[in-house]
C-alpha cells in the first residue's frame, strides 16, 4: 500500500517505520531537520526493550505534489497543525485514497454521519474556518485513537516508551472493506488496530483523561500521580470528568469504564508529564483546543454546564497566550 505520512514525530515516525518494515511503500512528508536526516539515513525506531530498528527504504519530502497520489494518508500531527497542510493535501488524494486521523480531541469531522439534531454541525473550537472540513472531505476519513507514547529525541529518531493500540473505525460505524484493509496493515506492521463500530466512543474514553490531565498538569506544573494524590486536584479532575461525561451521555456517548477507574489508571502511570506540559516547558504551542475547548463547545451546543471545564480552559489559554507574546516557556527551576 502506498502509505503519505504527514510528520515524522514521535507517533508518525514511530508507525511509518513499522509500516515500511513491513514492507508498506511509505513516505514522510516532512520539513527541516527531519527531513534531512530521514533523506541520510532512513528513520529510526528504538523500541522500548532498547532493540533498533532502521526503516532505509522510506521517502521523505516536503513536496506533496512529488509524493503523488496515495492510497492512505496518515495525519500524525497535533490537531492545531493539521490546517496548516489543508490546502496541500487533495495534491495526495486518488479516487479512493482515505484518510487516517491521529489527532487527540474532538476531531473536525465529529458530527459527520453523527444522526440527530446535530448531524452535519461544525466544531468551531477545532476547525474555526471550516478549512479542514472542506479541504480533508470526511467521506475519506477514518477515525483512529492513538493509545502508544513515544518521543521525537532527534531529528529521524523516535524513541517507543510504552504501547501498541491504534483502534480505527468509519464515521457511520460499518465494517467496510477499506477500513478492514487499513486495520490489516497495521495488524500486520504489528499494532493492535481493532475495527470498532463506535470510534466516537473510544475518542471519547481517551479524551475524558485528557482534557483533564493536561491542563491541570500545565498549570500546576505536576505528573499524573502528583494530581491524583492531592486531594484538590483530583477532585477537580472528578469534576471536570463528571462535566464531560454529561456531555458525552447527550451526544450518545456510553463510557466503558468508571470515573474512578478511569483516575486510578492516569495515577498508575507515576511520575509522568503530561505532553502539554511537556510543551509548556518547551515553549510550544500547546494543543488547548481539541481537548479542551471542543467540551466546552459541545457543552453549549446540548446545553450542559461545564463550570470547571470552563475555568481550567479560561487559565490554560490566557498561559498559552502570554508564552506566545511573550516568546517564552515556563518551567520549574531549582531555587537557589
Amino acid at each position: 500500500m502506498k502509505i503519505a505520512i504527514i510528520g515524522a514525530g514521535a507517533i508518525g515516525g514511530y508507525v511509518g517505520v513499522k509500516l515500511a518494515l513491513a514492507g508498506e511503500d511509505v513516505t514522510f512528508i516532512v520539513r527541516g531537520a527531519n527531513l534531512e536526516a530521514i533523506r541520510k539515513k532512513g528513520m529510526k525506531l528504538i523500541m522500548h526493550d532498547g532493540t533498533e530498528h532502521v526503516a532505509e527504504n522510506v521517502k521523505a519530502t516536503n513536496n506533496y505534489a512529488e509524493a503523488g497520489p496515495q492510497d492512505l494518508i496518515i495525519l500524525a500531527m497535533k490537531a492545531h497543525q493539521v490546517e496548516a497542510v489543508a490546502n496541500d493535501l487533495p495534491k495526495l488524494f486518488g479516487p479512493d485514497t482515505a484518510v487516517v486521523t491521529m489527532q487527540n480531541g474532538i476531531p473536525y469531522w465529529y458530527f459527520h454521519k453523527h444522526g440527530g439534531p446535530l448531524e452535519g454541525s461544525q466544531v468551531h473550537s477545532v476547525d474555526p474556518s471550516g478549512l479542514q472540513l472542506k479541504m480533508i472531505p470526511p467521506e475519506r476519513v477514518i477515525g483512529c485513537v492513538v493509545y502508544p507514547a513515544s518521543e521525537l529525541v532527534a531529528p529521524g529518531v523516535v524513541k517507543h516508551i510504552e504501547g501498541d493500540r491504534f483502534p480505527v473505525g468509519e464515521l457511520d460505524g460499518s465494517t467496510s472493506e477499506r477500513v478492514t484493509r487499513i486495520s490489516e496493515c497495521f495488524s500486520k506492521a504489528g499494532f493492535k488496530a481493532p475495527v470498532l463500530d463506535n470510534i466516537r466512543s473510544e475518542i471519547w474514553l481517551k479524551l475524558w483523561g485528557n482534557l483533564t490531565f493536561n491542563p491541570i498538569s500545565s498549570l500546576a506544573h505536576s505528573t499524573l500521580v502528583d494530581i491524583c494524590q492531592f486531594p484538590l486536584t483530583r477532585d477537580l479532575a472528578a469534576n471536570m470528568m463528571r462535566e464531560a461525561q454529561e456531555v458525552a451521555h447527550k451526544l450518545g456517548i456510553e463510557f466503558r469504564v468508571t470515573l474512578d477507574k478511569r483516575i486510578a489508571g492516569a495515577e498508575k502511570v507515576g511520575k509522568h508529564k503530561t505532553s502539554m506540559l511537556q510543551d509548556i516547558e518547551a515553549g510550544r504551542a500547546p494543543e488547548i483546543d481539541a481537548l479542551v475547548g471542543s467540551v466546552v463547545e459541545l457543552g453549549r451546543l446540548t446545553q450542559t454546564p461545564t463550570p470547571h471545564i470552563d475555568t481550567v480552559y479560561a487559565l490554560v489559554k490566557l498561559l498559552a497566550k502570554t508564552m506566545g507574546e511573550e516568546r517564552g516557556q515556563v518551567r520549574l527551576q531549582l531555587a537557589a
